[in-house]
Formats: C-alpha cells, sequence, structure tokens
C-alpha cells in the first residue's frame, strides 16, 4: 500500500535489523501435492473440491534482506488463527544481486516453515527497480520491469516441483493505462513489463503453479481485465480493498472487482482498515465469501493501525481489525467454508490442469531446491513494501 512505504524506510536501520535463520541448510519437501487448477470462477484441489484460501499478509522480505522476527514459531501464530495461506512479500533486487544465494535461502526456509504449520504460500514481488538493479528506485514502482521477468524465472523454477506455493506477479500496479498492465510499454521514466511477460516467463519454466494478478490502482480496481485478461490457465485475479478517507468504498466493490467473480477467481491479497474499527473488515469479508473470493489480510507485522497492522506485539496479539480477521478465519474452522454457487459449474478445466496436478509429487522428497534457484538464476542470468 502506498501509504506504508515512508514509514518503513523512517523506521531506520533498527527496523531492517536481521533476525537469526536457521543454522541449517533448508531443505523443500513436496511431499504433500494439493492440485490446485482452475475451472471457470473457482479454485479446485486434486478432489476437484473448491478451495478458497484465507490468511495473512507477512511484510518485511521486501525492505529487509533477512526479513523481520520471521521464524518457525511466528508461522505457527498465524497457523493457531486457523490461517491456511500466508502471503510473502519479496524484492526481486535480494533476489537478483549477486546471485542472491542468502536471500533465496531465506526466502526458501520462510516457505518451510509457512508449510510446516500447515499453510499454503503465496510469493509476492512487492517491490521492483526499474529495471535498475542495485539503483535508488528500489521500491513499490507502477509496475513490473525486464528484471522482473528475470526474478520470476528463478522464483517460478524454484518452486515448480511445488503446488502448495503460489506466484502473485506484481504487488500494486498503477498510473498506468491496461495495455501497458498487460503487455508492458512506456510507464513514463521505464519500460514496465506487462502481466503477460510475468505470465509467460513463469510458464516457461515449466511452472503450473497458481498465478495470480492485481488490478490497476493499486491493485484495487479490477474492471479492465474483462478486455485485457491474460491469455492462460491457472489464473487467479487479485484487488486490494482499503478503507482510509473512503478510497475504496464498500459501494464501489461491485464495479471495480465485485463483478469479476462471476467469471474468474478472485482473492482479495490485501485489505485494511487505518482507524482501528472492525466494520470495514467485516463488511469485506462477507462480500468476499458471497462472492466466492479468497482472501489475506494486511498486514501480520508490528506497527499500529496506520499501517494497518493485525498484531500489537509479536506474540500474535491481535488489534481490533486483527480480532475481526482471526474470528472470521476461525468460523471457517467451526461453520465450514462459505456457501457458494459457481456460476460457471459446468465449465471445462483450463489447458494444462494435468501438469499441474501431478505438481512434481513423483519428486524425491526433501530435496534441496537451492539447485534449481542457482540455475535459475544464472540461466535467466505503495507501499511500504
Amino acid at each position: 500500500m502506498l501509504f506504508r512505504r515512508f514509514l518503513i524506510l523512517a523506521a531506520g536501520p533498527a527496523l531492517l535489523a536481521a533476525c537469526a535463520s536457521s543454522p541449517e541448510k533448508p531443505v523443500a519437501d513436496y511431499s504433500v501435492q494439493p492440485g490446485y487448477h482452475v475451472v471457470g470462477n473457482q479454485v479446485l484441489d486434486k478432489n476437484g473440491a473448491p478451495h478458497f484460501f484465507h490468511g495473512v499478509d507477512r511484510p518485511s522480505l521486501e525492505f529487509s534482506s533477512s526479513g523481520e522476527n520471521i521464524s518457525a514459531g511466528d508461522f505457527r501464530l498465524m497457523a493457531g488463527w486457523k490461517a491456511n495461506v500466508v502471503r510473502i512479500a519479496l524484492n526481486q533486487d535480494y533476489w537478483l544481486e549477486g546471485g542472491g544465494a542468502s536471500y533465496q535461502q531465506t526466502v526458501l526456509q520462510a516457505v518451510e516453515w509457512a508449510k510446516q504449520a500447515g499453510m499454503d504460500v503465496i510469493l509476492d514481488l512487492h517491490w521492483s527497480d526499474k529495471g535498475q538493479l542495485g539503483s535508488s528506485s528500489i521500491g513499490q514502482q507502477k509496475m513490473a520491469d525486464a528484471n522482473s521477468i528475470l526474478f520470476w524465472q528463478g522464483v517460478a523454477a524454484a518452486y515448480k516441483q511445488d503446488g502448495r506455493v503460489l506466484f502473485e506477479l506484481y504487488n500494486e500496479p498503477h498510473d498506468i493505462t491496461w495495455d501497458v498492465w498487460l503487455n508492458g510499454g512506456n510507464a513514463g521514466d521505464f519500460t514496465a513489463a506487462g502481466m503477460q511477460q510475468l505470465y509467460d516467463a513463469v510458464r516457461s519454466t515449466g511452472a503450473q503453479n497458481i498465478v495470480i494478478a492485481g488490478g490497476l490502482n493499486w491493485a484495487y480496481d479490477l474492471s479492465g481485465v474483462a478486455t485485457h485478461p491474460i491469455q492462460g490457465q491457472g489464473i487467479m485475479y487479485a484487488t486490494h480493498p482499503y478503507d482510509q478517507n473512503n478510497w475504496k468504498p464498500p459501494s464501489s466493490w461491485d464495479a471495480n472487482w465485485g463483478y469479476l467473480t462471476a467469471t474468474y477467481p478472485v482473492i482479495i491479497t490485501e485489505f485494511g482498515s487505518f482507524d482501528c474499527s472492525t466494520s470495514y473488515a467485516s463488511q469485506l469479508i462477507d462480500y468476499a465469501d458471497a462472492h466466492g473470493a479468497s482472501w489475506t489480510a494486511w498486514a501480520w507485522y508490528v506497527s499500529g493501525c496506520d499501517f494497518p497492522s493485525l498484531i500489537t506485539d509479536w506474540a500474535g496479539t491481535p488489534s481490533p481489525p486483527g480480532q475481526a480477521v482471526k474470528d472470521a478465519l476461525a468460523r471457517y474452522v467451526t461453520q465450514g467454508e462459505p456457501t457458494y454457487v459457481d456460476a460457471s459449474a459446468t465449465a471445462q478445466p483450463d489447458a494444462g490442469v494435468a501438469v499441474q496436478l501431478d505438481g512434481g509429487a513423483s519428486e524425491a522428497k526433501a530435496i534441496d531446491s537451492l539447485t534449481a534457484i542457482d540455475a535459475a538464476t544464472s540461466e535467466g542470468g505503495g507501499n511500504v513494501d
């Protein structure tokens, strides 16, 4: 989100202090293959049952190469709220610069800790660089760039055997046209890479993981997707509703993104309240349930209502909006997933589903995916976040 960027950067070195990571080299476990695939406007699992992603966003790996307070225990606390997914924000420069081996290993460890806690993972490209690695432009830009293509080639190659990992192509596109959003092009002071290029970069590795694309207006606006859809399969679309200054009121949800739930799977990968109230979050969750949309709430991070934060301390004490999110997650466990009638129940699975259903399950368990990461990197060459 636009409002958070300066809060983080102003916090200085103390905020960026590294937390200790596991002394052992993280190892990937591919033993659980959920077989997620898209049919019509739903994500189904390997048994053909509708699957909804409900969880939280985890910042810090976009602004700190080692993350802040990221640990196995932290992911267990999220799972203790009954979250079934965590969205982890990433920085393409950390991944690409100097081979990025240490950062890539840190990301892999976070992914494995999340999975061990029982959650799926969304890897989100949050910060980019206008196509200039190591420049002063690192941050939330209008759109992805040429380096984002290299980033996704590397990430997709590293996680293509892991069906529990989803890829969110770019955090919050803004101030570009729908044509640039889809196909890339002139973004003012740099050349943007479009969603189609990012999607193609992922699929070029053989990865069949679910891919997520956020719309314009800081990912809120999905109105142009109807005329500018990404060509491919296994695609969800993301929206980011926030309540600050009545910027994205409930009255605008239908036209901006709610309509799309009739034809595509939609996930709200960020939402929040800046005044510590609970009404916006509760209303949004009810709307998402009624429209068959998944969601992840911003943010599992200690920083106050103006971040906005779901927790008030690293022990996982919920803020008022965090309590609303926690209560909703608990309801899914006790009352079941939302009752939703698929408007496209007769639709056929996307092309490539057979590949996605396998998801690499026949590969050896617990193999070291850093080999794949290194190989992909050599081949490939808002917001606070």
